[in-house]
């Protein structure tokens, strides 16, 4: 029978064709979800950071008699003894609720949370940051920075969008994948509101957040930032309310001679990054061995830098708060060389201090003051030597402000875009780029990682080794394993095993180790019962497994 002749397609069905395709192609590239619930967490991200600042303002004020602009200049005319209990009271006040959130189960550890926390619920499954976690950290924060810790008002932020994307993940029943892009989102909008910087806030959450800029998370991340910087913009043009806290100045023009005088300022910026993070992480190393060794209560560590705080600002009130007033006015170039150096290492001990003792968290807004200070006293030395070479005072306490936090962050593309965002001068960013180099390499080198990717070392991650290492690190051998009978043989005490709390890592190197094709799974409380088996090739092919879905995700 002959066949009958294929009839070509037509313009139609070959526009069908391409429109299904296309269709298909975007449904794997893009959950429409994930784009709804990006504006979404935007939305909420953005009023609540603005609460958040406000609620810090309004207890500044009711401190101190004026805002986080005005700190230092009303603190001065008030009565030292008000000066003094301010941060002792807010001391008190954050030990009783971080002992309390302890209890109650909302925070695991008494202390404050930031952005290290969202970036470990990123490498390890399945990405959660509790909601209840997120509240009381955001509560406890506003009334440390608001009775004058010294410490930032960004890691809380960063935070807080992270527990409601988490909600909002767990409520939608997202995928792992798309969950851990949520958390990005969260992160871009709450660094969008805080600065009124969405391009930052985008590379943020993708440079320090996600490690990752893959198409598929570019959009919904971005579209969460411009939708909190609307938000925040709509609030200030129709309500007159301002956000932020410190003011950019007009500072003149530069020159060719300005980009190496700013790479030497980025070698002076490298050593006060180094400086403040091996101090901060020999105190807070300090602090941990002290209360194990005499049972302290953490929770009345915060008082302790409350009086810290409150004995320095009795003679130098610019080092409370988050510090925007000081900033402002070493922007400005009212301080003298001498006051600038002051203020600088007083405070790097100061935060060092608070951090070390859970009085707040977060160290954005301190690189900046440090780098403010730095640049400033930088600047001014240069205009007694060669004033009519290099660039104003301020020009370098610009640079100086995003070298130090892009080195301590170790975001120096997102610091980058922040400043630039602030000053919309792309000379200046040259030079920065320049600075925040250099910066970021010194502090890499000496201190060997930035501040947040210490605290998870800290914890038992270390990111440094890639994805394949993340998946090593946090996949637990209770994810991976066979279960076994509860009535099943106990084991000899002789016996190998491991742990269901140990990582797929540990478990493969016991096994080659021990020259074994598999072992018995126990827990640290009982182990001679055995609730499982694992074997080398089920945790080989789980591996296999998240290695191939890491790199889709890290390049689709």
């Amino acid at each position: 029978m002959p066949t009958r002749p294929l009839k070509p397609h037509s313009s139609s069905s070959r526009i069908r064709l391409w429109l299904r395709h296309s269709l298909q192609r975007g449904a794997n590239i893009a959950n429409y979800k994930v784009w709804i619930l990006a504006v979404v967490i935007g939305l909420i991200t953005a009023h609540g950071v603005m609460a958040f600042t406000q609620g810090i303002e309004w207890l500044t004020r009711l401190a101190y008699g004026e805002g986080t602009r005005m700190i230092a200049s009303s603190a001065r005319e008030l009565d030292p003894g008000r000066i003094w209990l301010a941060p002792v009271i807010g001391g008190v006040l954050v030990g009783v609720l971080l002992y309390l959130a302890r209890r109650l189960k909302w925070l695991p550890d008494t202390k404050c949370q930031g952005v290290a926390e969202v970036i470990e619920a990123r490498a390890g499954p399945p990405g959660h940051v509790s909601f209840r976690a997120g509240m009381a950290n955001t509560l406890i924060a506003t009334l440390a920075l608001g009775s004058g810790a010294s410490a930032g008002r960004e890691g809380p932020a960063v935070l807080f969008g992270g527990a409601i994307s988490t909600a909002l993940s767990e409520r939608w029943k997202i995928s792992g994948k798309d969950a851990r892009t949520l958390l990005g989102c969260g992160a871009a909008a709450a660094v969008a509101a805080s600065f009124n910087a969405p391009i930052a806030g985008v590379l943020f959450a993708l440079e320090v957040v996600l490690g990752n800029y893959a198409l598929s998370i570019f959009g919904p991340v971005a579209l969460a930032s411009i939708t909190a910087t609307i938000v925040v913009q709509s609030y200030q043009r129709f309500f007159d309310l301002d956000v932020h806290g410190f003011l950019v100045p007009i500072y003149g023009t530069s020159g060719l001679a300005d980009f190496p005088l700013a790479a030497f300022l980025g070698i002076i910026c490298g050593i006060v990054a180094f400086s403040f993070l091996q101090l901060t992480a020999s105190c807070q190393k300090w602090v941990r061995r002290k209360i194990a060794k005499y049972k302290i209560e953490p929770a009345l560590l915060p008082p302790v830098a409350g009086v810290f705080m409150g004995t320095v600002a009795l003679y130098f009130p610019e080092v409370l708060g988050v510090g925007y007033e000081a900033t402002t006015e070493a922007l400005y170039g009212s301080y003298s060389i001498l006051l600038l150096t002051a203020l600088l290492i007083l405070k790097i001990v100061a935060t060092a201090v608070c951090l070390s003792c859970r009085f707040g968290t977060g160290v954005f807004s301190g690189g900046i003051f440090f780098g403010a200070i730095s640049g400033a006293a930088y600047g001014a030395t240069l205009a007694l030597f060669i004033p009519d070479i290099a660039a104003s005072p301020t020009f370098y306490a610009m640079v100086g402000m995003g070298a130090v936090s892009g080195a301590i962050l170790g975001a120096p593309i997102s610091t980058t875009l922040i400043v630039f965002e602030l000053t919309g001068d792309y000379q200046m960013t040259v030079a920065l780029m320049f600075a925040v180099g250099i910066a970021t390499m010194i502090a890499q080198a000496t201190f060997g990682s930035s501040w947040f990717h210490w605290q998870l070392n800290q914890r038992g991650y270390d990111l440094s080794e890639g994805p394949q290492g993340v998946i090593l690190q946090t996949i637990r051998v209770r994810d991976v394993m066979r279960t076994m009978p509860a009535d099943a043989a106990p084991l000899d005490d002789k016996a190998e095993r491991v742990y269901a709390s140990h990582s797929l890592g540990e478990a493969l190197a016991m096994m080659r180790e021990k020259d074994l094709d598999g072992m018995p799974v126990t827990t640290a409380k009982d182990r001679n019962h055995v609730i499982g088996y694992i074997t080398q090739v089920r945790a080989l092919a789980v591996y296999n497994r998240a290695l191939i879905d890491s790199h889709v995700e890290h390049h689709r």
